[in-house]
């Protein structure tokens, strides 16, 4: 069932208040307390505690999962700039934790939010080659798991920031890190397919995001198998 749109329905007085919940700055032990317990068990922390899924990502980068308020210590200390979550929702107590922690070790955060079963469109796209202009780095790209969107992030860091070519960093979205190219989340690495189809490697990347890419051909395109999407989708959990 599709939910409700009405921004008076009770999924979205619902949805505001979960958002407004963990949009502001923890000011108390309790805040801090339910921070940390959401993160832990509602927004599945212990398992990144066992496994970040942290990898370099060239010279001036790294991908991850969700990291918790320790492990971005660890990333400042050695050397850590910015941080960038790819998450959207807002509904997790891993929020405010790492925005505190980013503040408090002197990381730059910034929220720039991709989805894995869709593609940014023309403008978006603009957006990340902006935002990989204007970082400090090193930076660390993450989202839940570091699988899906952290990779496609990581494709295009390459591509676009460091002029590495596509066939070298689409790697970046591959099952050693936890990406399932047969499920939804494989049309992240429909979008780089589709440059190499239409362009053969000829053409930088950017060039054919301004002039060539047809997000919604694209998408209607990827094609999934029932297997991988239940992986995806009901085992895994992705968002």
């Amino acid at each position: 069932m599709r939910k409700s749109l009405d921004p008076n329905s009770e999924f979205q007085r619902r949805r505001q208040r979960k958002i407004a919940r963990w949009n502001r700055p923890l000011e108390t032990r309790w805040d801090r307390l339910r921070a940390w317990v959401n993160m832990i068990f509602v927004d599945h922390g212990f398992f990144r505690y066992l496994y970040l899924n942290l990898h370099r990502v060239g010279e001036r980068a790294w991908r991850s999962a969700q990291p918790a308020p320790h492990q971005i210590r660890a990333f400042a200390r050695r050397g850590g700039r910015s941080v960038v979550s790819l998450r959207g929702g807002q509904f997790f107590g891993s929020l405010p934790l790492e925005r505190e922690t980013c503040a408090e070790e002197g990381l730059a955060f910034h929220n720039f939010v991709l989805r894995s079963r869709s593609l940014p469109d023309r403008e978006e796209l603009a957006a990340a080659q902006r935002l990989f202009e204007s970082l400090e780095y090193p930076v660390l790209f993450h989202c839940k798991s570091g699988a899906d969107r952290a990779g496609f992030m990581s494709a295009l860091y390459l591509a676009l920031a460091e002029g590495r070519p596509v066939a070298e960093a689409k790697a970046q979205l591959s099952l050693r890190f936890g990406h399932v190219r047969q499920g939804k989340t494989g049309v992240l690495d429909a979008f780089f397919d589709a440059y190499e189809r239409e362009t053969g490697g000829r053409v930088p990347l950017a060039e054919w995001i301004e002039t060539g890419y047809d997000r919604e051909a694209v998408i209607r395109g990827h094609r999934t198998a029932r297997w991988a999407s239940w992986l995806t989708d009901v085992v895994l959990r992705r968002e």
